[in-house]
């Protein structure tokens, strides 16, 4: 089982990760490859460990709860991957995001969205370029969470498995939540990941007369 970072005082951990680091020089003149690692290994959990106190635990018990105080810190800004990473101080950093997205309702978007967005001009942050955002960058757009989002995700789920085109299946996604804002995340899993999705939401509105906005 993977080991959990460990919350600490910040200024030990530094002094503790620093001590480390300078004992590792005796480990370089050392041709044995393993010891070198091992030796390693507390520096790296000493790392996490450092990252996840950066955050003080009485405004941030879990590393889903540091990643979204990270989040609100920085709304409608680009953040990368690896300042998750940190803050979080555990490997599955990843899965916390999409829990804080699916379960929870924070509309963060990544890279790839916002880009696919951008490209037909419907990204709502035009003081960001997105076209130049890749799969490592998430971006909280909107700092008021969405507390029916989990249950639009059951029905995007029962949406992406028929066999419908891509266009009718955001129809119906968009039908079934008629005067509710839905996310573009929603809307590329409701058409499984493909990147024509933000288009044929444009061809709805613009071709089709659907009242989209």
């Amino acid at each position: 089982m993977p080991r959990r970072s460990k919350q600490g005082e910040i200024e030990t951990l530094r002094k503790k990760l620093v001590q480390l680091l300078v004992n590792f020089q005796d480990e370089l003149r050392s041709p044995n490859l393993r010891a070198k690692v091992l030796a390693l290994v507390p520096a790296y959990h000493l790392l996490r460990d450092l990252g996840g106190s950066l955050i003080p635990r009485k405004q941030a018990v879990s590393a889903r709860d540091r990643i979204l105080f990270y989040f609100r810190k920085d709304p409608r800004t680009v953040i990368k991957g690896e300042e998750l990473m940190v803050v979080a101080g555990i490997n599955d950093w990843p899965r916390r995001v999409r829990e804080l997205r699916v379960e929870f309702g924070w509309s963060i978007v990544n890279g790839i969205t916002a880009k696919e967005m951008h490209k037909e001009n419907e990204f709502p942050i035009k003081s960001i370029d997105a076209s130049n955002l890749g799969p490592d960058h998430y971006i909280l757009l909107d700092d008021n969470q969405d507390r029916e989002a989990a249950h639009r995700w059951n029905i995007a789920n029962e949406i992406r498995r028929q066999k419908l085109s891509v266009q009718d299946k955001i129809l119906v996604f968009l039908r079934k939540n008629v005067g509710k804002p839905v996310t573009g995340e929603e809307l590329r899993y409701v058409a499984n990941n493909k990147t024509e999705w933000a288009r044929r939401v444009r061809e709805l509105r613009t071709e089709l007369g659907w009242p989209i906005a």
